[in-house]
């Protein structure tokens, strides 16, 4: 549940979405997605898209046919952003099993990022310095600690593919608090439509559970997480827009993430410390492979890959995965943990995604 506005002279008029659940590189200025992963904003400057001008070089024009084409391998990574995003959902599930929810997601965010941070040192990259820190501090906090938080609190009593799906409504709440910010975006009639029809979705979606909750479930209570990590992600998204980048044009955007993981995930243990988790923390099989598979492949690998597709790719392609992910997200839970799975699901979810695009739309 992990950067900021990202342009193209091609991409000018396209927004970057993210998502709080496992998608966590936001995009500040992006309404699709949300405290998932994409939640690290992204300096325009890293982004060099097929639509600038460039003076090619004559020589670079030769393809050696055994070296695959760089928009392969964009399109690969995208599609593992795709794939390991949307697992994300199940492997949060499957890690509470055993882990109370806010030092999880402390242990994947700090491990990850200090591993991310390692490996960007190797190589001699810029990291951020520590006048940086309390920006990257913020920003982690509302990105990762809300956002992601928020997604692991509200899988323990909801279904894994229905916090997906919640945590797609993401673009509901960037809207309205844009919306009442200081120059921020006036809502039109066709975005007033849509986050009334998203509303209408997400009731159709919780419902019926809300109504057993009365006699005890804890479902109400999941559901105001999922979207407080919403709420979490929209705030930091409109933060970093408006604070700016700090770091200058050469700005790694990996390092950035490296940094806000950290944050986040200390965040996330003090919280856990406040909470009293430290004395229920326990590891089996099962549940310490979930989570070695979140920090590895959810944080690490899913940030690289981000980063490479939004690269070589048009930002409107790379959002697709916001979409994808609760496709995905929904399918393993029903399939692989039981989860319950109804026509009213598929319709409700139709009309969340419905509402989105409605608020997307220009």
């Amino acid at each position: 549940m992990l950067l900021g506005r990202v342009t193209t002279s091609r991409d000018s008029n396209e927004s970057q979405p993210t998502n709080p659940g496992e998608s966590q590189i936001p995009n500040p200025k992006s309404q699709l997605s949300g405290p998932d992963e994409s939640q690290i904003p992204i300096p325009k400057s890293q982004v060099s898209g097929p639509g600038e001008s460039q003076i090619p070089n004559p020589e670079s024009q030769v393809q050696d046919p055994r070296v695959p084409h760089p928009k392969s391998r964009a399109y690969a990574a995208w599609v593992t952003v795709c794939l390991v995003w949307g697992t994300t959902y199940l492997a949060i599930r499957i890690a509470l099993e055993s882990i109370p929810p806010l030092l999880m997601g402390g242990i994947r965010y700090v491990i990850a990022g200090s591993m991310l941070a390692a490996i960007l040192a190797a190589r001699g990259e810029r990291l951020p310095g520590p006048r940086e820190w309390p920006y990257l501090a913020v920003l982690g906090t509302l990105l990762i600690g809300f956002g992601n938080g928020g997604v692991v609190w509200a899988e323990q009593t909801v279904p894994s593919g229905l916090t997906a799906v919640l945590v797609a409504t993401s673009p509901f709440w960037m809207t309205g608090i844009d919306a009442m910010l200081p120059h921020g975006e006036r809502l039109t009639l066709g975005r007033t439509i849509g986050l009334v029809v998203g509303f209408c979705g997400i009731v159709m979606l919780v419902w019926p559970e809300i109504h057993v909750d009365a006699r005890g479930r804890g479902f109400l209570g999941g559901v105001i997480a999922a979207q407080i990590a919403c709420i979490g992600w929209a705030i930091g998204s409109s933060y970093s827009r408006r604070r700016g980048h700090v770091s200058a044009k050469d700005e790694n955007v990996l390092a950035t993430a490296a940094f806000e993981m950290f944050f986040g995930g200390a965040a996330l243990f003090i919280a856990a410390t406040i909470h009293r988790e430290l004395g229920a923390l326990t590891f089996t099989p099962r549940t310490a492979a979930a989570l070695a598979y979140l920090i590895v492949f959810g944080a690490v690998v899913g940030f690289a890959a981000y980063a490479y597709a939004l690269k070589h790719l048009r930002v409107a392609t790379v959002s697709l995965y916001a979409y994808i992910n609760p496709v995905i997200a929904v399918l393993l839970g029903t399939l692989l943990l039981h989860e319950p799975f109804s026509a009213r699901m598929v319709v409700g979810a139709s009309v969340v995604f419905a509402g989105v695009a409605l608020v997307k739309a220009r």
